[in-house]
């Protein structure tokens, strides 16, 4: 396994699931290092405040904000694969590559998209993908006792949208993250028996009951048993 991906909108728990998705396969025997695959946008929003403008767009424009996190986001990703390509570790991406086309859907710069994809095509595409969806409202509530920064309703709604409407979204193994964290960790481990131990996984009776959320994706037409490895996601 190469490279496992955790995606959604900011509040969803990504970070939190990839630590632990990390450490977890690090314990199976299967060695995996974290990587934060951050595009800047909250580093370029402080910077922002500090030159006296209430968000990066109004410091750069949005297509300049547009440009700035591709490029951090390209390079991030790239030195990830990098690092787990020399050291053999499995990388667990806490974002990747439809981060970028899901945020820059919801910033309304579909021109931007072509290039940014032409530009992400160099990557490899991850064993499997997580979208961890949460209600916007719910993601709100998250960062807001964060305090770390701040994110609109507006912007939150919009992004959970970008990622629903993203071409690749039935690839994506579909986590529904608006519980307890520990319950968000049993419904990846549960994906990943392949490579995780029976006992590090649940059993598929304590999956989600959405239909999206009680096994892997249909493969050919047939459920994956529990002991096969998860086949690779394909992507358009």
């Amino acid at each position: 396994m190469r490279a496992v991906a955790l995606i959604g909108i900011d509040g969803s728990g990504k970070t939190t699931q990839a630590h632990r998705l990390a450490e977890a396969l690090t314990a199976a025997g299967r060695p995996a290092t974290y990587h934060r695959n951050a595009g800047g946008r909250r580093w370029l929003g402080r910077l922002a405040q500090r030159l006296g403008r209430p968000d990066a767009q109004r410091l750069v424009g949005r297509n300049g904000t547009l440009a700035v996190e591709s490029v951090l986001r390209w390079l991030a990703i790239a030195a990830a694969l990098l690092s787990c390509l020399i050291t053999g570790r499995t990388a667990v991406m806490d974002r990747y590559s439809a981060c970028q086309y899901a945020s820059i859907r919801a910033h309304g710069g579909q021109r931007w998209e072509r290039l940014a994809r032409a530009g992400y095509r160099l990557f490899p595409n991850p064993q499997v993908t997580f979208l961890l969806t949460v209600d916007p409202a719910e993601a709100y509530r998250r960062i807001e006792r964060r305090g770390t920064d701040h994110e609109s309703m507006r912007w939150l709604t919009a992004a959970d949208t970008a990622y629903r409407t993203l071409p690749e979204y039935p690839t994506f193994v579909v986590i529904d993250a608006g519980g307890p964290p520990d319950e968000v960790s049993h419904r990846i481990r549960a994906h990943l028996t392949g490579w995780l131990p029976a006992d590090e996984a649940d059993p598929p009776a304590s999956r989600g009951t959405s239909p999206r959320d009680t096994g892997p994706p249909r493969i050919d037409g047939a459920w994956p048993r529990s002991g096969d490895p998860l086949p690779a996601q394909a992507r358009p």
